[in-house]
Order: structure tokens, then C-alpha cells, then sequence
């Protein structure tokens, strides 16, 4: 796959993220061209699946998960704790972009109270819908989950006072429109916290070209310096990454993928750059929170 336009990626996305949500809510898997669970391959040589990644263990403490039912904690597949350095207060209204199961939304929740109010925003039907039922079973009256894409946020401008998202832009092939709308939903001094996969350089175009790659948020993730421009040039201030971590799932997930582009290379000096090149990636992706201001 020589190029992969934005709508193919969307749908690959949307896709992958629906076969988890199917999986976690108990309901079998749909067929489809590049749906997860798909054995299907025309969309290339590649399935596009979502590996979990037992976020919600790593990323969060006892305490946070305690009363989340496993239908919110087994669809955590976030790279960090963005409420973290969220700071959120009671009485706020927040945005989670790319809120999925609805692990962050609900821990917002608690955090603002009933006074406050907190919404979840997906373009995946099936992690709406798999949301709405995890409020239910929670009893969370100031959660509301809405179908839609970060790009096009469906809220009126200076909405929210806070704005999180958790391995979730890396996702979007547009990513400049992404953290404009952000800001745009934002009321002045509001906040943008974020914790996000991005690479020391930039990937090998055999990783950018494939859907799985972008699925399992390595292919969208960009340069840090480029990466933290973008929310700077959306208008932004302060600036700020709190926390870089090696992110070894995902890069151990690239490796493979690039070790299996090697494995189909046309010859032996092709192959061997290509592990060569997988090889570089342990020490090029990290996960990190960064956290801005709308002045």
C-alpha cells in the first residue's frame, strides 16, 4: 500500500476499535473488509487489529479502578493517565476526545461531581454505545458519551473548561484540525492534557503505509518537536510535556511489524535494512503527557 488516504485510514481506525468494543461487550464479531477479527485481506497484506495493552493496570492506580466493571476497564487501551495532570475541579465541564469505553470519563466524573459534567466523544459507533451501557451499570448521570469526530467537534465555541485524551490524536491523519478544534471548544484559560505515543524522528514509510500501523496508533504518531508545534500553532500557551516514558508495547508492536516487512522484502539488502531500521525503533517512541493553556 503505497499511499493510505485519510478516509481509509478513519475506516480501518473505526474498524479496529469496534471489534474491541464488541469483544468486551460480549457480542460476536461482525464480518468485515478491515474490521478487527477479520481474516480478510483487502486492505493488503496486513489484518488490522488492536492489541489490548492492559492499560488500565498499568496507567491507573486501585483506587481509580475501584467499582469500574471489567466492561470499562477491559477497553482501556489509552498510553498514559491524562487526568493526571488534568487538575480537574469540581463544578467543571470536560472533553474526552476519543473517550472509547469510557475509563477517563468516568474517573472524571468523580473528580468534577454533580455539579459538573463530562463528555465522551468517539467516531466508533460501537464504543458509544458500549459507553452508554457502562454508564447505566455505574449510575453516571453526569457522563454523556456523543458520536463524532475530533476534527469536527460537535459543541458550540468556549464549551468546556478542560479538554483530555488518551492515545487518541496519534490516531487522526489530521492532526493540525484536531487541536484547532480543541481550542476552539475551550473556554479561555481553559486546559488541554494529553498523553500520546510520538517518535524521536520520524518512522519508516513501510510502518506509515500500513493500516494495522495506524490502528494500533504507531503510524499516526509524529516527531515530538513536530507534535508539540501543532498544539502551539492551534493557538495554545504553556506548553509543556510533564512525563516521557519508553513506550514498549508499541514499539515492540512496530518491530514486529517492520520485522514482517523484512520478512517480504524483495531481496536480502532490502530485508536487512528493514530489520536494521526495526531495530532503531526501542529507542525512537515514547509516551508522553503535555499539558497547554487557552490564554
Amino acid at each position: 500500500m503505497s499511499e493510505t488516504g485519510a478516509a481509509e485510514i478513519k475506516e480501518a481506525v473505526r474498524e479496529a476499535y469496534g471489534g474491541v468494543a464488541r469483544q468486551v461487550s460480549g457480542q460476536p464479531s461482525r464480518a468485515s473488509c478491515c474490521g478487527s477479527g477479520s481474516g480478510s485481506n483487502c486492505c493488503g497484506p496486513q489484518k488490522v487489529e488492536v492489541e489490548g495493552t492492559a492499560g488500565a493496570g498499568r496507567f491507573y492506580s486501585p483506587g481509580e479502578l475501584g467499582g469500574l466493571p471489567e466492561t470499562v476497564t477491559g477497553a482501556s487501551l489509552g498510553c498514559g493517565n491524562p487526568l493526571a495532570i488534568a487538575g480537574l475541579q469540581p463544578g467543571e465541564v470536560v472533553l474526552d476526545l476519543g473517550s472509547g469505553g469510557g475509563i477517563d470519563c468516568f474517573l472524571a466524573a468523580r473528580q468534577v461531581g454533580p455539579q459538573g459534567r463530562v463528555i465522551g466523544l468517539d467516531m466508533t459507533p460501537d464504543m458509544v454505545r458500549l459507553a452508554q451501557a457502562n454508564a447505566k451499570k455505574l449510575g453516571a448521570t453526569n457522563v454523556e458519551f456523543r458520536l463524532g469526530e475530533m476534527e469536527n467537534i460537535p459543541l458550540p465555541d468556549a464549551a468546556v473548561d478542560a479538554v483530555i485524551s488518551n492515545c487518541v490524536v496519534n490516531l487522526s491523519p489530521d492532526k493540525d484540525t484536531v487541536f484547532q478544534e480543541a481550542y476552539r471548544v475551550l473556554r479561555p484559560g481553559g486546559r488541554l492534557s494529553i498523553s500520546d505515543i510520538v517518535v524521536d524522528g520520524d518512522l519508516p514509510p513501510a510502518i506509515r503505509s500500513r493500516l494495522d500501523a495506524w490502528a494500533g496508533c504507531i503510524a499516526g504518531a509524529l516527531d515530538e518537536g513536530i507534535y508539540l508545534d501543532k498544539i502551539r500553532a492551534a493557538g495554545f500557551a504553556g506548553v509543556e510535556v510533564l512525563s516521557r516514558d519508553f513506550a514498549q508495547a508499541e514499539a515492540e508492536q512496530a518491530m514486529e511489524l517492520l520485522a514482517s516487512e523484512g520478512g517480504q522484502a524483495a531481496g536480502e539488502a532490502e530485508a536487512a535494512a528493514l530489520l536494521a531500521e526495526a531495530g532503531d525503533l526501542g529507542r525512537k517512541i515514547a509516551s508522553i503527557k503535555v499539558r497547554a493553556y487557552k490564554p
